[in-house]
């Protein structure tokens, strides 16, 4: 079974209950999930090993997170339990033209104040396939950032494919340094890239020249351009894959994506989806799903695609973080089973 490696953080997730606003009743729906972690818990369901890497606090929400991790088959025994805190993300979910609100508490976090050396990346890579991470990680600290570079470092010098998943967060990038100087360098030593509309732009400086990514209407040729100049500048690169979302309101977005390899440019189906449960991870099971097709169709960049772009789709409609569905499950929708009619 092919190993993937992740790396990052695992945060509690504090939900509203249904569409209520913040505190509108006293409570709170308790989960747990943040990119890397749901990237693994995706690979695991899909029938990959996927192994997450982070740092908890030693106490009883670190260690019901690394059980509730281990309750999806996935590896957690490369986990450091330290000083620190819990991160946690306030969540309340939007309707109709009420957008969603994303509240992070993560500051002094066990993984914020991890250092290079921390982790034996030779070990833990022994035998991998695949290193994963995500520009979350490097954004909390400036000490979790050099981590970060020295994992994907020792992760490629090991023999893994790496994979970054740009994931601009304005929100968290409140240290010295630019997420430019940052993600440019982290870049340099990955395989393949993965982002959303505006993430090349705010993580790499990169700008299309004709048209403006992510400015409502989705114009495929925008993204052409901008992924041929991405492989032109990372030569490194085999290939990037860009989510594009089209949100016509809270509950319903149209869901595609496109891909750029050394063969040539990818276009894939746009699903329509009107009545969305829970968006969060969704680019996460975009990412999972991506790694596990690049694995088992090698060369085949539209089955990859496609597959990829099903699966977040399917993510659309599962409350939490986590995109708890299968290979069957994912195939099935591409091959065209999406009325939602009863399996018996």
């Amino acid at each position: 079974m092919d190993r993937i490696i992740t790396f990052g953080e695992i945060m509690l997730r504090l939900k509203s209950p249904g569409h209520e606003r913040f505190f509108q009743s006293p409570s709170l729906e308790a989960a747990f999930g943040g990119g890397e972690a749901n990237v693994a818990v995706s690979l695991s369901m899909l029938g990959k090993q996927g192994v997450f890497v982070t740092a908890l606090p030693d106490n009883p929400l670190g260690r019901a997170a690394a059980r509730t991790l281990q309750g999806y088959n996935t590896d957690v025994s490369h986990i450091r339990y330290e000083q620190g805190r819990m991160g946690l993300y306030f969540l309340e979910a939007g309707s109709d033209q009420r957008p969603s609100n994303v509240i992070y508490d993560r500051e002094g976090s066990s993984i914020s104040r991890v250092r290079p050396g921390d982790f034996n990346w030779v070990e833990i890579c022994s035998g991998a396939k695949w290193f994963h991470i995500t520009g979350i990680t490097p954004a909390l600290t400036e000490n979790a950032a050099a981590a970060a570079l020295e994992a994907v470092r020792k992760a490629s010098a090991a023999g893994c494919t790496v994979s970054i998943d740009l994931n601009y967060r304005k929100k968290l990038w409140n240290y010295r340094a630019s997420p430019v100087s940052v993600m440019t360098e982290l870049v340099r030593h990955a395989d393949v890239l993965i982002a959303n509309e505006e993430d090349i732009q705010n993580s790499l400086g990169i700008a299309a020249e004709h048209g403006t990514a992510g400015a409502g209407r989705i114009d495929s040729a925008v993204y052409e351009e901008l992924t041929e100049k991405v492989l032109n500048s990372w030569p490194n690169l085999s290939l990037t894959a860009v989510t594009l979302r089209e949100s016509l309101s809270a509950d319903r977005n149209n869901w595609s994506a496109v891909l750029r390899s050394k063969t040539g440019f990818y276009v894939s189906r746009k699903y329509e989806i009107t009545d969305i449960v829970d968006r969060i991870g969704a680019g996460d099971a975009f990412a999972a799903a991506l790694i596990f097709s690049c694995l088992e169709y090698p060369g085949e960049e539209e089955r990859m695609l496609d597959f990829a772009v099903a699966a977040s789709c399917l993510k659309h409609s599962i409350p939490g973080d986590f995109n708890l569905v299968t290979r069957e499950e994912v195939e099935a929708l591409c091959k065209g089973s999406g009325s939602g009619r009863v399996q018996r």
